[in-house]
This record gives C-alpha cells, sequence and structure tokens, in this order.
C-alpha cells in the first residue's frame, strides 16, 4: 500500500497543464477604437468599454455630441492601447 501511495504522488507531480493565450493586436485594438470609440474597446477590456460608453454618453448630452469626437475618442484610443500593452505583458509572451 505505501509503494502504491508513493507512486500515485510521483505521478500527481509528472502532469503540466499549460494554458495557452493569443497575444492581442495592439494596431487591431487602435483601429477598432478609432472606427467605433468605446465599441473598439470591447476587443481589449470590456469594463473600459463600459466606463467609456457611459461617459461619452454623459459628455454627448452635455456637449451636443461635439465633446465625444475631441474628447472622448482619444481617450478611447489611448486607453485601448494601453489595454492590449498590458494584456500582452501579463501573459509574457
Amino acid at each position: 500500500m505505501e509503494n502504491q501511495n508513493t507512486q500515485y504522488q510521483e505521478n500527481r507531480h509528472d502532469k503540466q497543464t499549460v494554458i495557452i493565450k493569443e497575444r492581442k493586436s495592439i494596431g487591431l485594438s487602435l483601429l477598432l477604437t478609432i472606427l467605433f470609440g468605446p465599441l473598439g474597446m470591447l476587443y481589449t477590456t470590456v469594463s473600459g468599454a463600459i466606463i467609456m460608453f457611459v461617459v461619452s454618453l454623459i459628455v454627448a448630452i452635455i456637449t451636443f455630441g461635439f465633446g465625444v469626437l475631441f474628447i472622448c475618442w482619444p481617450i478611447c484610443m489611448i486607453w485601448g492601447v494601453l489595454a492590449a500593452k498590458n494584456y500582452n505583458s501579463k501573459i509574457n509572451y
């Protein structure tokens, strides 16, 4: 019994689980945020996209839509690129 238990423990430690994640393209993130603004951020950061969508709605109401293009869109582009870089650095690719 003791021999079987030792063999089981050795076999249990031999197995490794490898999780493979794809990198997120920084260029694609930038393109999506240029074209779609907060919706393009869904590619890299869902929570950031939701936050910027709400902020864009508020800014659009206050500035009659003009502030979205000049304030929110550049923020979305920067945030999307930084989120892609951060994601790629976390997976050590």
